[in-house]
C-alpha cells in the first residue's frame, strides 16, 4: 500500500508541475497544491505504518484506501482548475 501511495502522489506531483508549465497559472495556487500533495503523501504513509488500535485491520485499511482515493480525486480536480 505504501508503494501505491508513493506512486500516485509522485504522478500527481509531476502532473501538477507539467500543468503549471503549460499555461500561466497563479504560482501561489500551484505551490499550495504541491504542498498539499506532499502533506497527503506523508500523512497516509504514516497512517499505513501505524494503524488505529482497536479496529479490525481489514476495515481500517479499506477505509484508509477509500479516504486516500477521495483526496486524490480532489487533487485531480484542483489540477484541472489550474488551467
Amino acid at each position: 500500500m505504501k508503494r501505491k501511495i508513493n506512486n500516485i502522489c509522485s504522478d500527481l506531483f509531476a502532473e501538477c508541475v507539467a500543468t503549471s508549465l503549460s499555461g500561466n497559472p497563479d504560482m501561489e495556487n500551484v505551490n499550495a497544491l504541491l504542498s498539499s500533495i506532499i502533506i497527503i503523501q506523508d500523512d497516509y504513509i504514516r497512517r499505513v505504518s501505524h494503524p488505529e488500535p482497536g479496529m479490525l485491520p481489514k476495515k481500517y485499511y479499506n477505509e484508509l484506501e477509500e479516504s486516500f482515493y477521495k483526496q486524490v480525486d480532489e487533487i485531480i480536480d484542483h489540477i484541472g482548475y489550474l488551467l
